[in-house]
């Protein structure tokens, strides 16, 4: 059964809600958002939703779920109709769960890194983004002059991927993106459900 309402809790300046805003825009499922002061983000109330008290983590009419490549193919899959997970036991269904694994797997890690020792530990750093670097590559030749990355059509994995790749603006090197992911990025970045999802995860908590 397809839940009415969504919860989004949202902590201020964090990166990954944004992917899961971005997806219910595409569906058109409603939703409402809590963006949590840093220190709620650390209660216990937060703690009995996530176990490492991080964001995103949703809510439904059946509890809590969190990790953001999870929720975004759940809430694709409670919209078929839209196409944002192509059919289950498909080659391209697969390829879905493929990419959208890749970015928290492998895109992400060496990103973070690199930002974090980018000044105490420079050659890490180096190394990270060298990582990062190979694993952007592979990316770029499965796009292969395609606009998407599944088929023809926009899925859940451009939402995973194309979030990734922008965290390098972010952490403050988007050179290390080839011109086809740069492209592709600001393609992604055009699409009315991103933009605003964009506006809702910027918005910072009010005061209490």
């Amino acid at each position: 059964m397809v839940p009415t309402m969504i919860r989004v809790f949202h902590r201020e300046h964090a990166g990954r809600p944004l992917r899961v805003v971005w997806t219910l825009e595409e569906l058109g499922h409603p939703y409402d958002i809590e963006v949590m002061t840093y220190d709620e983000g650390r209660s216990a109330e937060h703690l009995a939703r996530h176990p490492l008290a991080r964001v995103p983590v949703i809510e439904d009419d059946d509890g809590f779920v969190f990790e953001s490549a999870a929720i975004c193919i759940h809430l694709a899959d409670l919209h078929p109709d839209v196409g944002l997970m192509p059919p289950l036991a498909t080659h391209e269904r697969a390829l879905a769960y493929q990419w959208s694994i890749f970015a928290p797997a492998e895109l992400e890690p060496p990103l973070i890194e690199a930002a974090i020792f980018a000044t105490a530990q420079p050659e890490r750093a180096e190394k990270a983004r060298n990582r990062f670097a190979g694993a952007a590559e592979g990316v770029g030749k499965s796009l292969d002059g395609g606009e998407y990355l599944v088929g023809d059509r926009f899925t859940v994995a451009d939402v995973l991927i194309g979030s990734a790749l922008a965290f390098t603006s972010r952490a403050g090197f988007p050179q290390v993106l080839e011109p086809t992911l740069t492209d592709y990025v600001a393609r992604l970045q055009e699409r009315p459900a991103y933009q605003v999802a964009l506006s809702v995860t910027s918005a910072l908590p009010s005061s209490k």
